[in-house]
């Protein structure tokens, strides 16, 4: 075996220049195929991480089926059981309790239909990050307050002001139609095409008064946690706990499926152009293992013909094989690295026009990076097996190959 080994070595470099060049094509392809990975993995966490902390939180709380037909009657309370359930969890940064219903929003002759959020502006203050979207005016700062904030459409719509008066109509708990009156303190801009024409943000005391939700009623606990890369755990703790109690656990690609699925979908197109670019490696490496071993079959016949056999040819030939693909890995993780390193320090900021495409869908104008140990070892082991993958046929070569015949090759 340590014969072959030393064989398998010298035989790779007998046509330096070939070997070279196979060997810069494995170094390019997994260099690029680490960086382009880390860039696009890098990227969704930090748009992942943004969308989730703007508004939904990384997981909700939610009374069971709310998602799917979301009702003014499904409605709970927070009570002890589910305080001490958010509190024993470590992972769980903070929470925030809301109110979510359907109305009707009005401005001297114009009325447009409103999604009606009450929210405590203490608790979204450590739990999202709704606060950094204002466009313009203030936010509520008590539970209590008269004061809301549109979305920047829907203001549009309505052709109001801050500081104008508007009314809002919407059923209550009890059956009830209320309305009230409040002062327009500000305008929001999230990017959503729902919430910014139809938001209507106020204080979670003012809905529950609004539509009758006595007794503290809520619609949905957003939860803020330590670490993104925890979800799934916290999640299933947190089902456990609430087993029983009627209520459902969901995460955020659960509450935001559109953007999970425009994720996936990029995702898949970025995997495709990661199997092309390993095709066209793929071939280089073929055409270097099989004009080795086609050169050789002279050299081969002699060998079969005084007694060695064709595992040990077929095992120098694998040998070789991973060698050279082994070698261009490790060259690569090593680049590779370097690349990702670099952009997960000095990540890519768009600005002008771009930017604001960006940021009118909701996503953040930057490219980064991940250094994420999953992606180097994925692509070293879809390199390497792809390398074995197109030696089968070289190798089926040599395995018949008989030794007249080799040393007759010419």
């Amino acid at each position: 075996m340590k014969l072959l080994v030393k064989l398998a070595w010298r035989n790779i470099w007998r046509n330096k220049r070939r070997s070279f060049l196979t060997l810069l094509a494995i170094v390019f392809a997994t260099t690029a195929a680490i960086a382009t990975r880390g860039m696009q993995l890098g990227t969704y966490a930090v748009n992942i991480n943004y969308a989730v902390q703007m508004f939904t939180g990384y997981l909700q709380i939610q009374k069971e089926g709310f998602q799917e037909n979301p009702s003014l009657n499904k409605a709970f309370k927070i009570n002890n059981k589910l305080k001490t359930a958010l509190s024993s969890i470590d992972e769980i940064k903070s929470w925030a309790p809301r109110v979510q219903a359907d109305g009707l929003i009005s401005f001297k002759d114009n009325s447009q239909g409103a999604a009606i959020f009450g929210l405590s502006p203490q608790k979204e203050k450590t739990t999202t990050r709704i606060f950094s979207r204002l466009k313009q005016g203030n936010f509520f700062e008590s539970d209590t307050s008269d004061k809301i904030v549109l979305g920047h459409k829907l203001l549009q719509n309505l052709k109001a002001e801050i500081g104008d008066t508007v009314v809002i109509l919407s059923q209550g708990f009890d059956g009830s139609l209320g309305n009230n009156k409040y002062v327009i303190s500000g305008i929001i801009k999230f990017g959503s095409p729902d919430l910014d024409g139809m938001g209507v943000f106020m204080p979670v005391k003012s809905a529950q008064e609004l539509l009758a939700l006595y007794g503290g009623r809520i619609h949905s606990i957003a939860i803020n946690l330590k670490s993104s890369y925890k979800i799934e755990e916290t999640k299933k703790i947190l089902q456990e706990k609430l087993k029983g109690t009627g209520l459902a656990v969901l995460d955020w690609g659960e509450i935001m499926p559109d953007f999970k699925q425009a994720i996936e979908l990029d995702n898949i197109s970025g995997i495709l152009m990661l199997l092309i670019l390993m095709v066209i490696v793929a071939f280089g490496i073929l055409n270097t293992v099989l004009m080795s071993v086609t050169e050789r079959f002279k050299e081969f016949g002699v060998a079969l013909a005084i007694g060695m056999s064709h595992t040990k040819l077929v095992l120098l030939v694998i040998i070789e094989t991973v060698f050279l693909s082994l070698t261009g890995i490790f060259t690569g993780n090593i680049l590779g690295y370097l690349t990702n390193w670099y952009f997960v320090n000095n990540p890519i900021h768009f600005s002008g026009d771009i930017s604001n495409l960006y940021e009118e869908y909701g996503f953040l104008p930057v490219i980064r990076s991940t250094l994420e140990p999953m992606i180097f070892v994925n692509i070293s082991l879809a390199v390497l097996l792809i390398s074995l993958f197109v030696s089968l046929y070289p190798v089926y070569k040599v395995y018949k190959l008989e030794p007249l015949k080799g040393i007759r090759y010419t």
